[in-house]
């Protein structure tokens, strides 16, 4: 029973980016006067359905992919010569069939992250400022200490966090240049982070983004008495990680009113204090500090054309990472177990989903772009190799034999399944790996 839930939101995930990749080639083939004989969500045996006008339109047993079968879609087929074939129709015309499906997962893409912005968009990045250091780590051997701000990495200049991590992971095993900020002097590092061996990515060990910062402290409180201020962000409790304002609060909670041991950061600079909670009256939450947070990043809602705007420069951004993972695993700066097939598609499906709409609806973007990408790619049997034998006869002004597509159809097909296979394979291999 535990993976039928990760199977019920990938399926949900995948079905809706491939509806709506299909309903683009489906609607530019009508388009450009192609007769559509299929439209399915699913592929092999027809389980259920309805024809409407020349096309039937069906769900089928195997529920990971889709297709859109168009009336001589085939080079040599005996209905080719038709009017409304596929092969009939002029080349610019039969492209822009083979582009629609992308297409419609960037437009899904770009959608859904400005719908996310018009509810809630990051106004400010918190700055990157380190607040631990794994013992032994790379960033620890090189001399990183919590405090520093890195001003810039591998030549990014006043990075965010995401910034911080992206390079970080692009580059195992090979130095990285590093300035960081310490105490208001500037210093110039070199850390070369460490292959991670489950997610064959690079990793410093360094820490931070924590969003546990003092909003106010009241008036002859606890945390008054023991010099707590506003602005402090905190970063321990008696020796653990404070990841969320609910970690401390359940710390004092459990404290029994004994003191307890608080590690905080102010103004770059990393220190211990101890409070003793006080009696609150509450039977609920009996020990009380006095404290209340703020989170460093201001969340407001944008108007639909800059939501738009910071959608689009969003999903650019991940499409050129895309680009670049592809170029560090060429480069070996990055593992190949980096892919993820669909196990690994289907855990971070049912995590989102469990975590609210909002993640899962980001996922979805973030994985409809890939796909337009993947689409796009030159691999025989994808959209980007037909769109590529397209534009070879638009140059050759001639087609291209029937035996040449067809040798690259079956090399094509082989090739993606040693793909689905190896990806499918590192996910078992993280999966058993964390157990």
């Amino acid at each position: 029973m535990v993976f039928l839930l990760p199977l019920f939101w990938v399926i949900i995930l995948l079905g809706i980016m491939i509806l709506i990749h299909e309903v683009g080639h489906f609607g530019a083939a009508l388009a450009v006067g192609v007769k559509v004989e299929t439209f399915s969500i699913g592929f092999g045996p027809r389980l259920l359905g309805f024809r409407r006008g020349d096309t039937d339109f069906r769900i089928s047993a195997i529920p990971f992919g889709g297709y859109v079968r168009m009336l001589g879609e085939q080079a040599g087929d005996e209905k080719a010569a038709d009017p409304r074939a596929f092969q009939s129709k002029a080349r610019w015309q039969r492209a822009i069939v083979i582009l629609a499906g992308p297409a419609m997962n960037v437009v899904l893409a770009v959608a859904i992250v400005a719908g996310l912005y018009m509810y809630a968009f990051p106004k400010e990045a918190p700055d990157p400022v380190i607040t631990s250091v794994a013992a032994g780590s790379p960033a620890a051997e090189s001399g990183f200490e919590p405090g520093d701000k890195i001003v810039e990495i591998g030549g990014k200049t006043d990075p965010n966090w995401q910034d911080v991590m992206g390079i970080e992971s692009l580059n195992a095993n090979h130095p990285l240049p590093v300035i960081v900020d310490r105490r208001g002097t500037k210093l110039n590092l070199t850390v070369t982070p460490r292959m991670d061996a489950k997610q064959g990515i690079g990793v410093a060990g360094w820490g931070g983004e924590q969003d546990v910062q003092i909003r106010d402290v009241v008036q002859g409180s606890p945390a008054e008495a023991a010099g707590l201020r506003p602005g402090d962000l905190l970063l321990s409790v008696n020796g653990q990680t404070i990841l969320s304002p609910l970690a401390l609060h359940q710390a004092i909670i459990h404290s029994g009113g004994h003191p307890v041991a608080l590690t905080l950061m102010r103004n770059n600079q990393v220190q211990t204090v101890t409070v003793t909670p006080a009696p609150s009256g509450d039977a609920k939450a009996p020990w009380r500090v006095g404290i209340s947070f703020r989170f460093k990043t201001e969340i407001v809602r944008l108007p639909f054309p800059q939501a738009v705007v910071e959608s689009m420069r969003f999903n650019a951004e991940n499409a050129t990472m895309i680009f670049r993972v592809l170029g560090s695993i060429v480069e070996r700066r990055v593992s190949p177990k980096a892919l993820a097939g669909p196990i690994g598609i289907a855990q971070m499906s049912s995590e989102a989903a469990a975590e609210g709409p909002l993640p899962f609806l980001l996922l979805m973007s973030v994985v409809s772009l890939n796909l337009a990408i993947f689409n796009l790619l030159p691999i025989p049997i994808l959209d980007g190799d037909t769109l590529l034998l397209l534009i070879v006869e638009m140059l050759l002004q001639r087609e291209v034999s029937v035996q040449v597509k067809e040798t690259i159809l079956k090399l094509g097909f082989a090739f993606l399944m040693m793909v689905v296979l190896f990806v499918i394979y590192n996910d078992i291999s993280r999966i058993v790996t964390k157990g």
